[in-house]
């Protein structure tokens, strides 16, 4: 009887052992494909956002060149953008043009509210922005830019019979502004603290000041230079206080292709004279950046 009673203990400790063993292994096992699933969940996600990535940077071209057309968001800014006989046309819209040819596609401007401008450009309704446009830290952050291609500045404009009254920033506080909303002119009167009123494009702001609206305005010097003065359609109007130095560049979507593309182009323009020649016809070559 105590054999039997030893075995039977024997064969009851075996079986616990069993189990345990059996028990620890399940564990295992169940315990490895929640981590294997966990892993590829992670290498799904990274698999697709590096899909996702390189999609974005070959999207805008392939859109571009499948819609046949290069849609460039602009205001109304001579010398740059402008309209003549129904066309536009300008330093920087001709240059545009010219790219969108380079890509076997057309130009289609489309007139953008400049404080928009980064929205416009993320939600697809415009290609690129193409306008004289400043590149500050805000832009630059926004949008994927091309290197600087002019030189610019912030200059104050005001009615020649009062000029020699403002000849610094700090003589410019009493005065009141018009600038451009969401320009480099609203940011250097804001930097100044300066009275502005914020209007919807800078040929809105040197009609604040023709009219008597508004006693200054803050411009591009590049478009103070071709509309305001003798010979012009604002002689009654000159500029007088450069507020900063700036350069200009192009804004395409982030991480877009096309912002290598247009570097290539402008490279080879500045290389086989266009950019100079383009430059010239519109009056802005002394500000065109060498090298």
């Amino acid at each position: 009887m105590k054999k039997i009673i030893a075995l039977l203990l024997v064969l009851l400790m075996v079986g616990a052992v069993l189990a345990a063993c059996g028990k620890t292994e399940q564990k295992k096992t169940d315990d490895k494909p929640a981590v294997t699933e966990a892993a590829a969940t992670v290498d799904s996600a990274t698999a697709d956002s590096a899909t996702a990535d390189s999609a974005a940077t070959v999207a805008d071209l392939d859109k571009v060149q499948k819609a046949g057309k290069l849609i460039v968001g602009i205001t109304d800014f001579k010398p740059m953008d402008y309209q003549e006989n129904g066309q536009w046309i300008g330093f920087d819209a001709d240059m545009a043009t010219k790219f969108a040819e380079s890509l076997g596609v057309k130009v289609e401007f489309v007139e953008i509210d400049w404080d928009n401008k980064a929205l416009e450009l993320k939600g697809g309704s415009i290609d690129c922005v193409w306008n004289g446009m400043t590149l500050t830290p805000e832009v630059t952050s926004a949008m994927s830019c091309t290197n600087a291609y002019l030189n610019n500045a912030q200059v104050v404009v005001v009615n020649k019979n009062v000029a020699d009254k403002y000849a610094d920033a700090e003589s410019c506080k009493t005065l009141s502004f018009a600038v451009e909303s969401g320009s480099a002119g609203q940011e250097q009167a804001t930097a100044n603290g300066f009275k502005f009123t914020e209007v919807k494009d800078q040929a809105t702001a040197l009609m604040e000041v023709a009219s008597g609206t508004c006693d200054a305005a803050i411009i591009d010097s590049l478009m103070a230079s071709a509309m305001v003065g003798e010979g012009t359609g604002y002689e009654q109007l000159t500029y007088t206080v450069a507020l900063n130095s700036e350069e200009y560049g192009v804004g395409f979507r982030q991480g877009s292709d096309l912002t290598a593309k247009c570097n290539e182009f402008l490279a080879a323009a500045k290389a086989d004279g266009t950019l100079k020649a383009t430059a010239e016809q519109y009056k802005v070559q002394t500000a065109l950046i060498e090298g």
